[in-house]
């Protein structure tokens, strides 16, 4: 086995001890965290940002001045997100729950993922594309009764296109998913990063207001982030499917 290999094993049987000691552990994570269900990190080679400019497609302002040529984009979004499954990660994170180590999910994910892998959980940073929402009376549908055919979908109230309840730039974070994660990462004593270079704000604050309240912050990313070497006290480097199964199966060998 090679030296890097070894430092990572030596890596999760720390992880795994410092979940099983902590009395509060939550997660952080974002888009890499979905790579492995098929869906590209937006801001990657093959993200939709690589083809739409995010300034034309995903400002509020943009939706509202052109919501057809909008959900030109959000289309092949619905498409990707509703037609992905959960993988090990997520179903890791669940379990955990399960478990009762894992108080909580912040995801800055909209695709609903870690709740159909059983995650409950769930604060939702950036909303989800789950649902469809119309801007003007505030009528709400579930984006699974929409026909990809029948786009742009319009409110059944009052004709308005829908959008999906998905944060959009130039939007508010909601001010309920801010509290509840603040309030969570304050509280907790373990937060774990889990694929997201948390660089967006304000999602990217909450490892370091776990790490300013005394937390242990762990991260399991592809790469090195801004977070490394400074807020996380280490980083597991790959797959998060890989990393956490791994993780999970030594939790359940330490605790049987």
């Amino acid at each position: 086995m090679s030296d890097w290999l070894k430092k990572k094993e030596v890596l999760i049987k720390r992880a795994t001890e410092d979940i099983v000691n902590s009395r509060k552990t939550i997660t952080l994570t974002g888009a890499g965290i979905s790579v492995e269900s098929g869906i590209p990190d937006f801001r990657s080679a093959q993200g939709l940002w690589s083809r739409y400019d995010p300034e034309e497609y995903a400002h509020i302002n943009a939706f509202r001045a052109n919501p057809e040529k909008v959900w030109q984009m959000l289309k092949e979004m619905m498409e990707l997100v509703l037609g992905a499954e959960p993988n090990p990660a997520h179903v890791a994170l669940a379990e955990l729950e399960r478990m009762g180590l894992l108080s909580s999910v912040i995801t800055q994910n909209v695709d609903g993922l870690h709740q159909r892998a059983g995650s409950k959980e769930v604060i939702e940073f950036h909303g989800s594309n789950h649902w469809l929402v119309c801007l003007g009376c505030g009528y709400r549908r579930e984006a699974s009764s929409l026909s990809l055919e029948d786009i742009p979908p319009r409110c059944n109230n009052c004709g308005f296109i829908l959008k999906p309840d998905v944060v959009f730039f130039g939007e508010p974070i909601p001010w309920e998913a801010q509290t509840k994660a603040s309030e969570e990462a304050r509280m907790c004593e373990l937060a774990l990063v889990i694929g997201t270079s948390a660089v967006v704000y304000p999602a990217g604050e909450i490892p370091i207001v776990a790490k300013k309240s005394g937390a242990k912050v762990v991260e399991i990313n592809m790469e090195p982030t801004a977070l490394t070497g400074s807020v996380s006290d280490y980083l597991i480097q790959g797959p998060a499917g890989e990393i956490l199964s791994k993780i999970m199966d030594e939790i359940r060998e330490k605790i049987s």
